[in-house]
């Protein structure tokens, strides 16, 4: 019995519920249970968890930015950053993703909000070097920066509470046509930052966040994720292979012909299944909840059968 009870499949699936439970509980706001079980931020809850251990900075949701000194330059070079940013969007190149082939933001294209990647955990994209040489010479120059983007948030755009799913990096936001004003924010677990002309801050996207602009000012920022320190070298080893191997998988593309990430490639596939079971949700919630949560069931009763069978 103790064998069975410490099979392979059930060590992990004890793993996933004590590291999920962990996260769930972190900091003073968190999702409904039902809806963190199945966040993608739970999928990712034992690794993120080891991350938070090893973490060589404060398990804080704002991280001041001045420990990250080899940041300075985009602070310093802002309005450099900020003139091509413009031209960008002038010329309609900020935008949402034409297809269903952004996994990690499509949830944001409702609110209006709108993106150009510049590098996503790998090399930069071929429109990137084109387009803002200035940027992404700047950007090339500091190894910690993973991804980057010029993110776009309109007048009465908000972004609902959500929790990022990967722990090996930290978020940095650098404002450059922003309203300068404390209507246009972002919480970080209740914590309140204000987007400014000019100015950073760094905050664990990990930690539950919103985001609004009730201005009538669009904002325009460099986003970047950038490589979470830690205490130790062979922790530093393990991120970065995940960053490069995995997390890369779902990178995208600003134009046609620019590679896109295997999740991503997967994703789009993936969507249809989704618009099909939100028009199952529209029709009947009950129905809905009960084919989800059977499902769910079903899979871990089909994990622990394989265990004691």
């Amino acid at each position: 019995m103790l064998k069975q009870l410490f099979a392979p499949q059930l060590v992990i699936l004890y793993v996933l519920a004590a590291s999920t439970i962990y996260v769930h509980f972190r900091g003073k706001q968190r999702l409904r249970f039902a809806r963190q079980l199945g966040d993608h931020s739970t999928y990712l809850a034992p690794y993120n968890v080891l991350m938070y251990a090893g973490s060589a900075v404060p398990n804080k949701p704002v991280i001041p930015v001045e420990q990250f000194p080899e940041l300075k330059p985009l602070s310093e070079n802002w309005e450099t950053i900020r003139d091509e940013a413009v031209r960008l969007f002038d010329e309609g190149f900020i935008r949402a993703a034409a297809k269903n082939n952004d996994w990690g933001f499509y949830s944001f294209f409702k609110s209006g909000w709108k993106r150009f990647y510049l590098k996503w955990y790998d090399d930069f994209l071929p429109s990137a070097r084109t387009l803002c040489p200035k940027t992404v010479e700047l950007l090339n120059s500091i190894p910690s920066v993973h991804g980057a983007m010029f993110a776009m948030l309109p007048p009465g755009g908000k972004l609902g509470a959500h929790r990022d799913p990967f722990a090996g990096s930290l978020r940095y936001h650098l404002g450059l046509v922003t309203p300068n004003s404390n209507k246009c924010r972002i919480l970080v677990d209740g914590v309140e930052c204000v987007w400014r002309d000019g100015e950073a801050f760094m905050f664990d996207e990990t930690f539950i966040h919103s985001a609004e602009n009730a201005t009538d000012v669009n904002r325009i920022i460099l986003f970047c994720d950038v490589e979470r320190p830690m205490k130790f070298g062979f922790m530093t080893a393990i991120n970065r292979w995940v960053s490069h191997h995995i997390v890369k998988a779902s990178a995208t593309q600003n134009v046609d012909g620019e590679s896109v990430g295997v999740l991503n490639k997967v994703f789009g596939k993936l969507y249809e299944i989704h618009l099909a079971s939100r028009k199952v949700k529209a029709w009947n919630r009950n129905v809905y909840y009960t084919l989800k949560y059977s499902l769910t069931a079903l899979i871990l009763g089909l994990i622990v059968w394989s265990a004691v069978r």
